[in-house]
């Protein structure tokens, strides 16, 4: 790399303009100022032959001239006209494997790249806590998250609603399940209840709510039961893996969920023909799309507007359709907002509230002083939720 652009990586090659004039074509950057690099006479212009390598060229001093008139305007230059769009990171919910993830929304997100012109970058982790951190750590500026970890990002890590999941089935939502065998001596809930220390339990991670937070408290805290302590053992584990612990007969139980069971029954239909469903849930909303409130407001619209639109409009339809089936039979995304997060801070409530009710406590006094804490600011965070108002935080300047 010439010294003129040495660590402006950022900016166009600053003779592209002058290149064209010339006629000649597109030039990589830097290869215009090869004749600086090269001792005199040695160098020569693409598509052109030097007739005379002895002296310099007309055409070599015009560009040597040109470069000096370009880098004494460079600094306005490289912050107004040529500022390059920055890239975008966007974090995926693990569904099944990270690498199965990432191949899963590449088609997707290069659209979103092309339609944005910027660079978009994908992470997915294999665990909820993993993503999570990566967003508290600023390393993520759009992603497909559940609920519950939504709400987290949201109250915690400069994150706003944007869109939501449709599927194309038309739901609203998906259930939690516990999954046992088909031949299973569990035949009912009361089955399960009355052997305590006996069974062996999967479960999802706690940021999981399908895995764990609907199942512990629809479940577990209702009974003033902690699923941790119930039972014999318990592994944690992604919904797939634990599907075929149960099949497998490595444990008894499992939690799931009926969308990830439906992608199980396509991988593994002969472990999936072994599995029975004890329990199921009432519905739980479907994943959301979340971007950073500190974006530019033009680059948010442009990204909502950019998700919501998939697969629904323009001369593309049919294959941005395909390409969304390739995810997880997913049909588009709806617009949404923060108030979408509500059911899932009246999970996170009542589940409080119930573990609240079920410890040991000095005096009914303090009791009753941790369920006043625990509705004063439940009710808080829900009108902040209606409101959708993004927390009052320093703006990026990322450009529109």
């Amino acid at each position: 790399m010439c010294d003129a652009c040495h660590g402006r990586r950022n900016m166009p090659c600053i003779g592209t303009a002058y290149a064209d004039r010339q006629g000649w074509g597109e030039m990589t950057p830097c290869a215009w100022l090869r004749c600086c690099d090269q001792p005199q006479g040695s160098g020569s212009v693409p598509g052109k032959r030097s007739a005379d390598r002895s002296k310099p060229r007309r055409s070599q001093v015009a560009v040597w001239l040109a470069a000096l008139l370009v880098l004494a305007c460079l600094p306005l230059y490289a912050t107004d006209a040529i500022k390059p769009s920055s890239s975008l990171t966007f974090g995926i919910l693990p569904i099944g494997g990270p690498s199965e993830s990432l191949d899963a929304w590449r088609p997707m997100l290069d659209d979103m790249g092309n339609a944005l012109q910027r660079p978009i970058h994908s992470i997915s982790v294999s665990t909820y806590e993993g993503l999570a951190q990566a967003m508290s750590e600023d390393r993520v500026d759009v992603a497909f998250v559940s609920g519950v970890i939504a709400l987290d990002a949201v109250t915690r890590d400069r994150m706003q609603v944007i869109a939501q999941l449709t599927r194309g089935d038309g739901s609203h939502g998906y259930y939690s399940v516990l999954l046992v065998l088909k031949d299973s001596p569990i035949r009912t809930l009361d089955d399960l209840y009355s052997h305590p220390g006996h069974w062996r339990f999967a479960r999802g991670e706690s940021l999981s709510t399908s895995g764990y937070l609907v199942p512990e408290t629809q479940l577990f805290a209702s009974h003033k039961l902690d699923s941790d302590t119930f039972f014999a053992s318990v592994q944690v584990n992604n919904h797939q893996n634990n599907a075929l612990s149960v099949a497998n007969g490595e444990v008894d139980v499992a939690t799931n969920n009926t969308a990830d069971l439906e992608r199980f029954a396509q991988h593994f239909p002969e472990q999936y023909a072994r599995l029975r469903i004890l329990w199921k849930s009432t519905l739980i909303p479907h994943a959301v799309i979340i971007v950073r409130s500190d974006l530019s407001p033009q680059l948010r619209a442009s990204i909502a507007d950019f998700i919501t639109h998939y697969a629904k409009v323009g001369p593309n339809v049919a294959a941005e359709r395909a390409k969304l089936k390739l995810i997880h039979d997913i049909s588009g995304f709806a617009p949404a907002d923060d108030a979408t997060l509500v059911p899932f801070a009246d999970i996170n409530y009542s589940l409080e509230r119930r573990r609240a009710l079920s410890a040991q406590w000095v005096n009914d006094a303090a009791m009753q002083a941790r369920l006043q804490k625990i509705e004063s600011d439940h009710q808080h965070l829900v009108r902040l939720l209606k409101a959708n108002q993004p927390m009052d935080l320093p703006y990026r300047g990322d450009g529109p």
